[in-house]
């Protein structure tokens, strides 16, 4: 599985601020790869200067080997749907997505064919003609996922796309990145949403002050940061918490010693995770 896009070293700042202080990270081709952090931890920073709307301080982002997205030929590859709707508002979501898609050099049947997949895509073939402005939340973040498609890329990148949505609207996105993936499409998933990068990612990179401080799978990642499981027992009417790596056994103790009422075994997941790698401090 052949890399599509790799980050090298990237140091960004605005001012005094820090965003990425030496962030360094691989995609492969054909997965989705979470990008998961706090507020302020470098996420957009990092999609921003993937897709070569900016320039790092120092470092280095390369496409497939052909070098910086700063390069038109190599940015015409990048699909990217940013958190910020990038829509004309007065536009039908059919002349929203002819006009992307001219940008990208389609026309004629080509572009035809594209946008009917695209509306297709997004489930907006009935509201088609209807202004942007008249469609809902949800419709509009499927249209903006469309618009980042228009031109068929093999790198999409994805930020916060679920942000302000309803359950329906936000299960109907996720089942459409997901079937990206079954087109062989390579995704990066900017989020803070854990149950969404653990529903749809291959791989999660956990990011913080501009920095990545995990990578794997969500089972490499629990199994590695999570912590021992631990046993909830009730003994003689008193909850007991016990953390272990075998809680059969701490069970079977327990049992031949005392009256055991009730118990549970509670696991890490990804949410534990990444609040043990990045604190539980309010980040506003």
């Amino acid at each position: 599985m052949g890399e599509v896009l790799r980050l090298s070293d990237l140091h960004k700042r605005y001012g005094d601020t820090v965003a990425l202080a030496g962030l360094s990270l691989t995609v492969r081709r054909g997965e989705i790869l979470g990008l998961l952090g706090p507020n302020g931890a470098g996420k957009t920073t990092a999609v921003h200067l993937a897709v070569g709307l900016l320039a790092p301080d120092a470092g280095e982002v390369t496409i497939e080997g052909l070098g910086s997205p700063r390069t038109p030929e190599v940015r015409r590859r990048i699909g990217v749907a940013p958190q910020a709707l990038a829509l004309y508002e007065p536009l039908s979501s059919e002349e929203n997505l002819r006009f992307f898609g001219r940008i990208y050099g389609l026309s004629g049947r080509a572009l035809v064919d594209r946008v009917a997949w695209a509306l297709d895509f997004a489930a907006l073939g009935d509201r088609r003609r209807a202004p942007t402005s008249a469609l809902s939340g949800g419709m509009k973040r499927r249209l903006n996922l469309a618009v980042a498609l228009i031109h068929d890329p093999d790198l999409i990148l994805l930020d916060e796309p679920t942000v302000g949505v309803d359950p329906q609207s936000r299960n109907a996105i996720l089942e459409r990145i997901a079937e990206l993936r079954r087109l062989g499409r390579t995704v990066v998933y900017a989020t803070h949403y854990m149950e969404e990068a653990a529903r749809l990612c291959d791989r999660v990179a956990i990011v913080d002050h501009g920095r990545l401080l995990a990578l794997g799978s969500v089972e490499d990642l629990v199994r590695e940061h999570g912590g021992d499981p631990v046993l909830v027992a009730r003994v003689a009417g008193v909850e007991r918490r016990i953390p272990t790596p075998d809680p059969v056994t701490e069970l079977t103790r327990l049992v031949a010693g005392a009256r055991v009422d009730d118990f549970r075994v509670e696991r890490a997941d990804l949410e534990q995770v990444f609040l043990r790698l990045t604190g539980r401090r309010l980040r506003d």
